[in-house]
């Protein structure tokens, strides 16, 4: 095999010169392979060595700008980029490669080799940096433990990422889910139902990889409304459901849901003054969320990557709540504040993605709504709006004119407006709202006094 230039000798990392130099000797030898290098090697980090890393980057830089392949060619460029430093060494390493290779044919076998030694490489590294930061001791136990599953995670998805799909694969793919949204197990594949029967049938149910936006200016219930959905999700699906509450502590969500699931006022469980109806009611509602499985945490100033490497730990998560974007910190502060909170919701939609689960974020509003004579929000609403209606799959905005105007014909009314759907139409959505409970319900249920 061919002499490696010295200047590149291993650092103590495992890695396969034989598999790298073949790699490269067979774009040599056959351009066309290039193609299916790009399908297995994405990138010159994946080869060791830095001459081979650069070697990689000159073929690739040929191949997107359409130049001619071939040793000549190939020659110029790495003489240009001064890859080499004797006169003489680029022409006689590139005719090594050459002779290095025993058959193009074999290219994905040595793409395989060089994969496996990179990913070696990235754990190797990964497990120097958790452990220096245990060393140091400046971080707790905990942050360790997030540390340690964003780093695997993270290789992990480099692992699997996705490779171009012919869509006849796609199609059959797509015909496979119809096939079961049409059979017994039509729940596993069917959006998760919200609880409101109008809305569930607009937007299809929470789906999975969606970024719910739910928007409105303090006091329209937003929280209310998630935790409503939450515990529908967690109660009818027997998934696991997240939520992250960023300014309530978990004592003040509980209670909310516990008036919202025993209907007995909020009143009396701030006051502790519960007749004996009540503490039945409370004590049936208690057992009922207690056997749910949804998870409170109420960590103030928490970041994408946290809230991520916290929902790794659940094994059959269904739903994510977070309350509210604007609370949660991006992790590089900046002057500008639009491009802050623009980051943030681009992390939120690739962690739905990734997870492959709705998460739902709820958003505050400016004051524009207020000082229109209808009060209607809309989607220039959105505070340091930047890219987040662009990355939400779907927008909620909620109002209720009962909150501006008590004399209102319908004060115990309140509006879901769908302004942004990627599954179907919009429109608005009448809701029964129950202040006292912190409840939303189907309009129906409410006029009947549910």
């Amino acid at each position: 095999m061919p002499d490696y230039p010295q200047e590149a000798q291993p650092q103590n990392l495992p890695f396969q010169v034989e598999a790298e130099q073949a790699f490269l000797g067979c774009l040599l030898l056959d351009p066309s392979t290039i193609s299916v290098a790009l399908e297995e090697i994405s990138g010159p980090d994946m080869l060791y060595l830095p001459q081979h890393q650069k070697l990689y980057r000159i073929f690739l830089n040929m191949f997107d700008l359409a130049q001619t392949v071939d040793f000549v060619t190939v020659l110029q460029e790495v003489e240009n980029a001064g890859i080499f430093r004797e006169e003489g060494e680029a022409k006689t390493y590139l005719v090594q490669l050459m002779d290095a290779v025993p058959s193009t044919a074999n290219l994905r076998d040595y793409c395989r080799i060089i994969r496996d030694y990179y990913y070696r490489r990235r754990l190797i590294l990964a497990a120097g940096v958790i452990s220096h930061a245990a060393q140091q001791g400046d971080s707790s136990s905990e942050r360790l433990l997030e540390l340690a599953e964003q780093s695997i995670y993270d290789i992990r998805q480099g692992k699997n990422s996705g490779a171009m799909v012919p869509i006849e694969t796609a199609v059959i793919e797509t015909f496979d889910r119809l096939q079961h949204l049409t059979g017994e197990d039509r729940a596993e594949y069917a959006g998760l139902p919200t609880g409101f029967v109008e809305l569930d049938a607009k937007m299809t149910g929470l789906n999975k990889s969606d970024l719910i936006l739910v928007a409105a200016r303090p006091g329209m219930g937003k929280t209310a409304f998630a935790l409503n959905v939450a515990a529908y999700v967690a109660t009818h699906s027997k998934r696991e459901v997240a939520i992250f509450s960023l300014e309530m502590s978990r004592e003040q969500l509980t209670s909310r849901m516990l008036a919202s699931e025993s209907q007995v006022p909020g009143e009396a469980l701030k006051t502790g003054r519960l007749d004996q109806n009540q503490w039945v009611q409370l004590s049936a509602a208690a057992d009922r969320l207690s056997q749910t499985h949804i998870y409170i945490d109420d960590t103030a100033g928490i970041q994408v990557g946290e809230i991520k490497a916290k929902c790794r730990k659940l094994r059959n998560l269904g739903f994510i709540v977070i309350d509210y974007l604007q609370l949660i910190e991006s992790g590089s502060r900046t002057d500008n504040r639009v491009q802050e909170v623009s980051k943030i919701t681009r992390h939120l939609k690739v962690m739905a993605k990734e997870l492959n689960v709705p998460v739902m974020v709820l958003s505050q509003l400016n004051r524009a709504a207020d000082a229109r004579a209808d009060h209607r929000p809309m989607l220039s609403d959105l505070r340091e709006s930047g890219s987040i209606e662009q990355d939400a799959d779907i927008v909620l905005l909620l109002m209720r004119e009962g909150y501006y105007n008590p004399e209102t014909e319908h004060p115990n009314e309140a509006s879901c407006l769908l302004e942004k759907n990627r599954h179907g139409g919009t429109g608005e959505i009448k809701l029964g709202w129950n202040g006292s409970l912190t409840r939303f319900t189907n309009l129906e249920q409410r006029r009947e006094g549910y």
